[in-house]
């Protein structure tokens, strides 16, 4: 009798524990297989991104450490100009010191539609603000390597110029603070007006103080689908601020990449740490693609409306006070000698009478 209650009473323990002991168990399998799947998931993510920045990152345009592919070699994909120098941190476009000029050209010809590039500089040198100067320009143009007065490239180019500038020609005009970094879209006639800072062809632009910066300072321009972008990032956020955006712009195939610098007077190091280009892939509906022109000169769609009004210069104090007196004098002897005319005429006529 004892023993059967005992073993009636150890059936519904051991029911109990074959329960507990299934249950624990696939718990332990689903979490097991929860976390298979999150590492597989994660594994898969990291990896796709890595293949995304190996797949769409065109190292033949691209100009990063340690600098290879960079010199005067045949085998070489950059060709560098003027003052620029190679250093294992940077490419120096131009040193701190006054009346510099340098550049680095890619001599591959830019085939893409749709890219973007992120620059990497640094601007810095030893004299105060707006005693510095005169700033750097990143390019993609019809012509290449050609010495010039617009930040150490030709004027009347052909082509994308994005222009960091770091010195106010016109410090009459008090509507923008430097530096500052520009978009211009040149067709081989537009010509860059360096005394008024470039207002007058400028499709757009922001402020942007990256001179001596204690931050990484970075710029992106992604064009795509006939709409350019620049971004820039310079005050340590890590985030993208936006500083221009262009619709309406057809730029050519088969443009070169490049940087140039300059300095006049004043001076400061200019120095690329890296450029970047990434082909991105934009999905075209049939018609889009059939649609698709062949450009050949480099044009915006109405560029009326990027037009920056430039008030004509008036004349300073100074000036004024001077043209006022000349003016004055001028009349005063105006008067002088119409007096002595009239009177040696009156005088004339009363001879006559006698």
């Amino acid at each position: 009798m004892v023993s059967s209650v005992a073993k009636s009473n150890l059936a519904p323990l051991r029911s109990f524990c074959f329960l507990n002991s299934v249950f624990h168990f696939r718990n332990l399998r689903e979490l097991t297989w929860l976390l298979i799947t999150i590492c597989y998931l994660t594994s898969q993510s990291l990896a796709d991104d890595g293949d995304f920045m190996e797949e769409f990152l065109k190292r033949e345009y691209s100009l990063v450490k340690p600098y290879r592919g960079l010199g005067f070699s045949s085998s070489s994909q950059w060709d560098l100009m003027g003052t620029a120098m190679v250093t294992p941190d940077h490419v120096r476009l131009t040193p701190d010191l006054q009346s510099r000029q340098g550049a680095v050209w890619s001599r591959i010809p830019l085939l893409l539609q749709d890219w973007e590039l992120r620059v990497q500089f640094k601007v810095h040198g030893q004299g105060k603000k707006n005693l510095n100067g005169d700033g750097l320009a990143i390019w993609l143009t019809r012509d290449r390597m050609k010495n010039g007065p617009v930040f150490g490239n030709m004027n009347h180019f052909s082509g994308l110029g994005i222009f960091v500038d770091t010195y106010p020609n016109d410090d009459k005009t008090h509507d923008r603070t430097f530096p500052y970094i520009s978009v211009m879209l040149g067709n081989g006639t537009l010509s860059y007006d360096h005394d008024r800072d470039g207002r007058s062809t400028e499709l757009g632009g922001c402020t942007a103080m990256a001179r001596n910066s204690v931050y990484d300072n970075f710029f992106l321009v992604r064009y795509s689908k006939n709409q350019l972008t620049l971004m820039v990032d310079v005050d340590g956020k890590q985030e993208w601020r936006e500083c221009a955006d262009i619709t309406g712009v057809h730029l050519p195939t088969g443009y070169f990449l490049g940087a140039s610098s300059a300095t006049g007077d004043l001076s400061d190091n200019h120095d690329i740490i890296s450029m970047k280009l990434y082909e991105l892939t934009v999905e075209r509906t049939p018609q889009e693609a059939e649609e698709g022109e062949v450009v050949t000169i480099p044009r915006v769609d109405n560029m009326e409306q990027f037009q920056v009004e430039v008030e004509e210069e008036g004349m300073s104090g100074v000036q004024l006070f001077f043209t006022l007196l000349f003016t004055v004098v001028g009349l005063v002897v105006l008067g002088v000698v119409g007096l002595i005319v009239y009177g040696r005429w009156k005088e004339n006529k009363r001879k006559r009478f006698y």
